[in-house]
């Protein structure tokens, strides 16, 4: 049985054509702590999270959040039941400045509103004060296209840290990111999470996952082969076998 503030997963299934992406998956991820869902490529992580959070439908199972079903509802409905998502590619507009950026994730005035300047002195402060505790201050008024992809990584997630999730999907944080930033990554998310948020994060990184995770879930060809702390999963001949093909 699933906590009630726990975001789960049962029977989730997809298949684009004749490729099965999701194959019955049932996962429950652990409320207030910080899960990592990790697998081959092909796997099938990155088919569940766009179905979690509504950027595709599934062909079936249901998907529950704070005891709520959420399988149906649009990306902006599960955003505000409090689900925040980053992206592998980062989602930034690249010819607006990191303050814009990161205020255009303000509802209700969103992107329009943004170009008009439509934001008050206390939403400005706060989203300045994410870029500061992300560390990218300094390029408040430069545009997104000019940063670092390590940098609009820690762009795209201030935008959505903006909106105040209490559970936050990290699809690859790790990827493309130099090994400075890297920590810085890793560190913002358990200080997050020891702030009450709960984060989800897709990871090919071992090191970041090992170091960072309380509890793992491991995908194979669809759907969940294993999950545990780090000290079971690393060892796990299942994940090993998922892996190395043995």
């Amino acid at each position: 049985m699933s906590q009630p503030r726990s975001l789960a997963t049962e029977g989730l299934t997809k298949a684009f054509g004749g490729v099965v992406a999701l194959d019955g998956a049932t996962v429950t991820f652990r409320h207030g702590q910080v899960n990592a869902l990790i697998g081959p490529n092909g796997s099938g992580k990155t088919t569940f999270f766009n179905c979690v959070t509504g950027m595709i439908r599934p062909d079936a199972g249901r998907t529950t959040y704070r005891g709520q079903e959420i399988t149906r509802r649009s990306p902006h409905a599960i955003a505000r039941a409090g689900i925040g998502r980053t992206f592998q590619l980062c989602r930034v507009f690249p010819r607006m400045s990191a303050l814009d950026n990161v205020l255009a994730a303000v509802r209700p005035h969103g992107l329009a509103g943004s170009l008009r300047g439509a934001h008050t002195r206390a939403e400005v402060d706060r989203a300045r004060a994410w870029l500061t505790r992300l560390g990218i201050e300094h390029l408040a008024g430069s545009e997104a296209r000019t940063m670092s992809w390590g940098q609009q990584k820690l762009l795209e997630l201030a935008g959505v840290l903006m909106s105040d999730p209490e559970t936050v999907l990290l699809d690859e944080p790790a990827g493309g990111v130099n090994p400075a930033l890297l920590d810085r990554i890793g560190s913002l998310v358990r200080e997050l999470n020891a702030e009450g948020r709960t984060f989800v994060i897709v990871e090919h990184n071992m090191d970041l996952v090992m170091s960072v995770s309380d509890h793992i879930v491991v995908f194979d060809r669809g759907r969940p082969i294993a999950e545990g702390p780090p000290s079971l999963i690393r060892s796990d001949e299942r994940v090993l076998g998922a892996y190395l093909g043995v």
